[in-house]
Formats: structure tokens, sequence, C-alpha cells
């Protein structure tokens, strides 16, 4: 009996102690990280978790945000039943109803007004997580609307577009390969543990690295050479590295003739940004965008980590990365070996080493017989080059009605708080006629906008497929039942397609058979997979040559590497877009708006990530919030010197916009006269700091990353109630950073 005691302490598997470990994944950092999970089971709840060592892609080990799996999966904020709303929208009453009226009400609101005003005036969002988002654009269209939006309108998706105005295909780092690698705007030590193992690694085999940060970030700490730029002049840096490499003779002049368009327009724009310019506009010094240049054009094979979004976060945004990833042509580091390496995608946004046909099962109608997605007279580049309507201009067509008005939204996962000018993304909201949400926790905007909430199911609780970079394939089985009353969001998809009629033969058939048939190429089936619950290796996998442009081509208006874009220029006229990497400052900033900096001279920056969260998901868990309790923002010690700030004091950040009160933190990692703040936390509304329409024109996204504000010590201690919230704990799973 002591023996066993001992065991049951311990969590050790066994008959004798009832415990066993059942396998999954964490889909907190959707969509890249995907860790496999240990979990071990006792009567039903999960008692312990620990990293899958099995699973190539995380190797056993969890980050703060997998650790507290448990937390996460059996916090008491967790929607238990379908609910109704029984007051006012925004009073937050709500009465439990039966899934049957739960969905019979969505489905008589929908067909509602799919009658009165067509299909497309409702909308289908899709936040965190990702997984059954071919599942619910494909409901979608079916339905007759153009309308599928989710949160990659303010994250990756601006990144692939400069990749793909450039090279027509977007390709990414090979580490493994590499070495020298220029990590440009990201910290995986926060954002992506499982590179941060691989970089490391790669460090002691020699990998010289370039990191490109506004802070001196962990990343940062790793690094060769660290251009701290000031927020927003990523354009300009990379030009003046580009200036360095074309003045020594350090481009592949190969390449150049043979395979790019623009090359001499390209490079006597180049001459406007000397090294010493470029130390004017970034705050680099020279020498060190010269030492960066040099270090990157002859060390081969090289490639560039961008992050998902910071470099895009920027009214300039588009234009910078694209500024950025023509050095790639420059030194022919694309699409090769340790360069940045062209791989199809195989399922939710992954390279897994086979094909599948998930963008035919997502697209069962063409575009053009639908009416036009939102976003699309706005955005003519985002709506050519992908798929989805662009959810920043939701709002805006939601007020104008132009060309047609949005009426309903069954979303999963939103986070209204993604949007920039939270008030009038609130007014825009409460003004629709039906609005339902799923999603795993009582949310704010839940609570504010839903006439009818669902629970869904945490990533332990449901099955779905998922593969890796590493050429590995996983279809988790439920490791708990779900709890409550929450079902899996296909599983709620899939009901309502029936019960709206959509008669779909894939949609009818289930989600395995859907998943069968996205699979079919590959050889790989569900039933397979189920035989091997931790996941297995894909069987034969592809191996993709290099080069392959050498035979198709790029996929590019001119078939070449466009150093100037033809499909930029095709514009030009009607919404005046630069056809060349022109770097023109932040809309707000010192150099373009001068008087406005007289007042407002600090640079702000929202979009700081911290380790232990991602987006806001995890800012409810006790392990989680502890580490950071308070929301703050990081200044730099000569800064709060000279305001007279100490670390804890209560600070107000104002734009023209409006403000905010925060914990004031000191900082080192930050440069003078720049605020980093985290937009996640639920007592301070960062994101009302920015105007609706302060976007880059191209992608559409905002600049959340570089405007002007003004930092002063705050008398009256406390969360301003106007620009605050509930001294609430909650977050949606449907932000992004």
């Amino acid at each position: 009996m002591k023996n066993l005691n001992e065991r049951l302490r311990g969590k050790i598997p066994g008959p004798d102690t009832g415990i066993e470990i059942k396998k999954s994944i964490c889909t907190i950092c959707d969509p890249d990280s995907q860790c496999g999970l240990d979990l071990y089971i006792k009567d039903g709840k999960i008692i312990k978790v620990e990293g899958s060592k099995e699973n190539p892609h995380n190797e056993g080990t969890l980050c703060s945000k997998g650790a507290a799996t448990r937390q996460y999966v059996y916090h008491n904020d967790r929607i238990k039943t379908p609910l109704k709303r029984v007051g006012p929208r925004g009073s937050g009453k709500f009465e439990p109803v039966s899934w049957d009226e739960a969905l019979e009400t969505i489905t008589n609101n929908l067909d509602k007004v799919k009658t009165q005003f067509g299909p497309e005036s409702v909308t289908f969002f899709s936040g965190y997580s990702f997984w059954y988002r071919p599942i619910l654009q494909r409901m979608a269209q079916i339905f007759g609307s153009p309308n599928f939006l989710t949160n990659a309108s303010v994250c990756h998706i601006a990144m692939i577009m400069s990749q793909i105005l450039t090279f027509g295909l977007p390709g990414g780092p090979d580490i493994r390969n590499a070495k020298c690698l220029l990590v440009w705007g990201t910290n995986p030590f926060h954002s992506r543990t499982d590179i941060a193992r691989h970089l490391l690694d790669a460090k002691e085999r020699g990998l010289k690295i370039i990191t490109v940060d506004p802070r001196y970030s962990p990343m940062a700490a790793q690094a060769d050479i660290h251009l701290q730029l000031r927020p927003g002049t990523d354009g300009a840096l990379a030009l003046s590295m580009a200036h360095v490499m074309i003045n020594e003779g350090l481009y592949d002049q190969d390449f150049i003739r043979d395979h790019t368009y623009g090359f001499d327009e390209y490079q006597k724009y180049v001459q406007e940004f000397s090294p010493k310019k470029g130390e004017n506009l970034t705050g680099v010094p020279a020498e060190k965008i010269r030492a960066a240049a040099r270090l990157f054009a002859i060390t081969k094979p090289a490639a560039i980590m961008p992050g998902s979004s910071p470099v895009v976060h920027h009214t300039n945004g588009v234009q910078n990365h694209w500024a950025a990833f023509a050095l790639l042509g420059l030194t022919d580091n694309y699409d090769i070996s340790g360069g940045n390496f062209v791989e199809p995608l195989s399922y939710i946004y992954q390279p897994g080493g086979f094909i599948s046909r998930e963008e035919d099962f997502k697209h069962p109608k063409k575009f053009d017989e639908m009416a036009p997605r939102i976003g699309d007279d706005k955005f003519p580049v985002w709506s050519q080059l992908f798929d989805e309507a662009h959810a920043i201009h939701l709002p805006f067509q939601i007020h104008t009605e132009k060309p047609y008005p949005i009426k309903a939204m069954l979303a999963f996962g939103i986070n209204y708080r993604m949007w920039p000018d939270l008030d009038f993304m609130a007014e825009s909201l409460e003004k629709l006629d039906f609005v339902a949400i799923a999603d795993i926790f009582m949310t704010e905007s839940c609570k504010r906008f839903a006439d009818i909430i669902l629970p869904a199911c945490t990533s332990v609780e449901r099955s779905e497929l998922r593969c890796y970079p590493e050429r590995y394939v996983i279809y988790t089985q439920p490791a708990i039942k779900p709890l409550y009353e929450s079902r899996p969001d296909v599983e709620i998809i899939l009901e309502l397609a029936k019960r709206l009629k959509l008669n779909d033969p894939l949609l009818s058939s289930g989600f395995e058979a859907s998943l069968d048939w996205i699979l079919e190429p590959s050889g790989i089936t569900i039933e397979e997979l189920k035989k091997n619950p931790g996941g297995m290796p894909v069987p034969n996998p592809i191996k993709f040559p290099e080069r392959k442009y050498l035979k198709q081509g790029f996929r590019t208006p001119s078939g070449k590497m466009e150093f100037k874009s033809l499909f930029l220029e095709k514009y030009s006229d009607l919404f005046g877009y630069d056809a060349l990497p022109v770097y023109r400052p932040p809309k707000y900033s010192h150099e373009a708006t001068p008087d406005m900096a007289k007042d407002y001279p600090f640079i702000l920056n929202t979009g700081t990530r911290l380790p232990m969260f991602i987006g806001s998901q995890t800012f409810r868990l006790p392990w989680t919030r502890s580490l950071s309790p308070e929301p703050s923002a990081d200044l730099n010690p000569d800064d709060c010197l000279r305001l007279g700030i100490e670390r804890g004091d209560d600070i107000k950040i104002s734009t023209p916009k409006g403000s905010i009160v925060v914990k004031a933190n000191i900082a080192n990692m930050v440069q003078p006269g720049v605020v980093h703040v985290s937009p996640a936390y639920i007592e301070v509304k960062v994101n009302s700091l920015i105007e609706a329409d302060y976007f880059d024109p191209i992608s559409g996204f905002p600049g959340y990353k570089s405007l002007l504000c003004k930092v002063e010590k705050e008398k009256n201690a406390g969360i301003k109630k106007r620009h605050g919230g509930p001294s609430a704990r909650g977050s949606d799973r449907g932000s992004s950073d």
C-alpha cells in the first residue's frame, strides 16, 4: 500500500494507479507550434501534462502556456451550456437553452438574413484555433457568402503578400542548412520556442545571426549583429543594406541578369540610401549596416526569418517587408537549401511533405460566382492574392452598407479588440441584426455582442488533423470527454450545415470522410492515423527540388523575381501604390508629422509579445498571469529619469485618439523615445489609441507598432473607466498579436 501511495503521489502510470497517458496536441500557439502533449489521465480527468518526446516538433518540451494546459481546460470561465441573450445587447444577461434551441435560433436568423438581403450579408469569422477553418470556409461558400474572415487580416498574410509580390511564392528559412540567418522582426524565444531550440543548436554549429529588432530581445542577445532600428523604418534599413551590396559588388550578377525584372530602376532608387542616410532614418550606426550587409551577402547560404506580423504592423508595412525580401534576390538565396526554400503547404498553413486537396475543399465556388468580398474595392491586392474577405474593413462596410449591408455574423473565437478603434468596432457589431459566437470561455465579445453563445471544446477534448514541417502528421483522439455541454467546433458547423439544408455531399459525409477526401492525393487515411495516436512520420514524403523557377519561372506577372512589381504598378494611378519598394515613414512619425511629434514625442508600439501569453488567450490562467499580473509599459531608463517616473508608477499614455493608464516598467531593452505596451490585457484598451483607418494602404493592416504618443506620470492612480475596462481576467481565444 505504501508503494502504491508513492506511485499515486508521483502520478506514475500503470494498472495499479489507474493512470494512463493519452496523446494530444496544444493549439494555443496556433498554427505553427502545435506541440505534442502527454496527458496523464485518472478517472477521466487530466492530472499532469508533459511534452511528447516522440513528437519531432517539440521533442518533449513545453512552454509556459502549454504547461498550464490543466488550468486552461478546467478554468471556471468555461462556457458550460448554450446561452441565449435575454436582456438588451451588451447587458450580459443570458439564460441557458438546449443545443437544439440554440442551433435552431441560429439557423432561423441566418436564413432570414439570406432571404431578405442575400447570403453575402452573413459573415463567417474564425479566430483561434485554426483546425476547423477548411470546414467553415466551405460552409460559408456553399451558403453563398464570400465573407469568410479570420484574424489573418492582422497576422501573417501581409508578410506573405510581400514575398508573393517579390517572388510569386513565399519561402521559409531553412535554418538547419543556413550559414547566416537574418532574423527580421521576430523573437522566437517568446513566440516560437520550438524554433528557438533549433536556433541555439545551429549557432553551436557556426550559424551567423543578424537580428533586426527595435528592442534588445532574447533573440538579439544571441545575434552576432543586432540592428536596433526605430520602429517602422525597416524599409530604409533594407534599402541601405542593398546600397552596400550593390555598390560593393556583393550581389549575384548572374541571378540578377537571368531571373529578375526591374533591377535597373531599383538599383537607381537604392542609391538614395547610403549607410549614412540609413543611420539618420533608422538610428542604426552606418558601420553596423555595412557589417550586416557584408555578412549576409558573403556568407552562403543565407536566409531571412520574418515574423508573422511585426514588420507589417506599420502604415508602410508591405513596402518594408518587400525591401527586406529583395535582399534574398540580390544574394541568390531564394528557393535553395539553406536559404528561403519553397515548398507547398499541406494542411492548415503548414508544409508536411505531402500534397492535399485542402484548397479545392475550401472553394466549392468561384469568387466571381458570388458577391464581392468585404474589402474587395478597398484592398484589391489582398483580394487578388488571398482567399478571404478583409476583416479590418468589416466595421466600415457595416456602417456604410456599401456595396451591400452586413446583417449577421457566425463567429468562432472572435475578439473585437483585434480591431483598431475599439469603440468603432463595438458600435459596428452592435448594429448587426444577429450575432452567434462559439468560444471556450465567456469572453468580453460574448457578453457584449452575442445573441447566442455556444460552448466549444479545447484541443484535448476533440479530434483534429495537424501536420508538421518535420514530415510528421497526427490525427488526435479526445483525451477526455468534452466538459459540460461543450462540443467540437466542427460538430457545430456540420450540424448547422445540415439544418441550413446546404446539401453538400462532403459536409454531409462528416468530418473524417471530408478529411479522407482532402488527404486522398497523399495516400494517408484517417483510419491509419487513428492507429498512431501520437502521430506518425509522413509515408514517402515528397522531396522538393531547389530552384524550381528554373523550369516553371516565377509566379509573378513578369515570370521573374520582381524588384519592380507589375502587380502594384497596375494600381498605381487609382490607389497610388509604388511599383518599387519605396520607403515612406509611418503616417504618424517624427519625419512625416513633425508638428504632431512636438506634442506626442514618443513612438508607441502596441505589439509587444510576452513569453507567457499568445494574444490574450492565457491571461486568465493563474500560472501565466502571475508572471506579469498588471498591464504595464516598457520604457527606457533615461526617459524615466527625465520624466521622474519610477518602476511601478502609474503612467498615462496618450495619442490624439485617447489615453490609457498602465504601470511603468523600466527596461534597458527599450530604445530611448519608444514605449512598448502589450495589447492583450483586458483592463486597458490599447487599440483604442489607434484610429480605425490607420493602416497600410496595400495590405489594410493596422499600424499597431508605430504611431506617436506622449507619456506622463499619472497623478490620479487607477485605470480610467473611459479608456479601461472591468477588473476582469477574461480574454478571447480569437485574439492575435
